[in-house]
C-alpha cells in the first residue's frame, strides 16, 4: 500500500502518497480502509492525527457517510449547486468542467483526523472519502502524513 514512505523508526512523522483510479464519473470514493491499512503500518498503537491531502485543484476530501445513499446524496448535491453547464468561466477540458474547479471551495482538499492507539477516531458512521467530479482526469494522488 505505501509507495512512497518517507520516515525512518524513529520519526514522528510519517508520509506516503497513494494512486488511485477514480474512473470518468464522479464519484465519492471510500478510502478509510487505505488510511487504516497505513496507520496500521506507521502509527504503532500510538496516538497523534492523520493528513489527507489531494494535491488536486478539482478534487476534495470530504467526512461522512458511505453505503446508504448519503454519499449519492453528497454528489447530487454538488450537481445542483455547481451545474456542469456553461456558465463557468473556466471552460477548458469536458463541458461545464470549470464547476470541477470551484468543488475544493466546499470540499477542502484536506482533512486532519484524530488517532487514538494506532486507530482513525471516527464516528460509527463516518468514512474518508475523496471526492472527485472530474471525469477529464482519473488518476489520483493522495497524501497520507501521520503526525504521532
Amino acid at each position: 500500500m505505501a509507495d512512497n514512505n518517507h520516515s525512518t523508526p524513529t520519526d514522528r512523522f510519517r508520509t506516503t502518497t497513494l494512486q488511485i483510479t477514480t474512473g470518468s464519473r464522479e464519484v465519492a470514493l471510500d478510502i478509510t480502509d487505505r488510511c487504516a491499512a497505513f496507520l496500521d503500518e506507521q502509527a504503532a498503537g500510538r496516538d497523534g492525527l492523520l493528513n489527507v491531502f489531494v494535491p488536486h485543484a478539482t478534487a476534495g476530501i470530504a467526512v461522512l457517510e458511505t453505503g446508504s445513499g448519503s454519499d449519492e446524496d453528497f454528489l447530487a448535491t454538488l450537481r445542483e449547486l455547481l451545474p456542469a453547464d456553461d456558465r463557468w468561466r473556466h471552460r477548458h477540458g469536458s463541458p461545464g468542467h470549470g464547476r470541477d474547479h470551484v468543488v475544493p471551495g466546499l470540499v477542502a482538499p484536506h482533512a486532519t483526523l484524530p488517532v487514538v492507539g494506532g486507530q482513525l477516531a471516527l464516528g460509527v458512521w463516518q468514512s474518508v472519502v475523496l471526492v472527485d467530479t472530474n471525469g477529464d482526469n482519473p488518476r489520483r494522488t493522495v497524501r497520507l502524513s501521520f503526525l504521532g
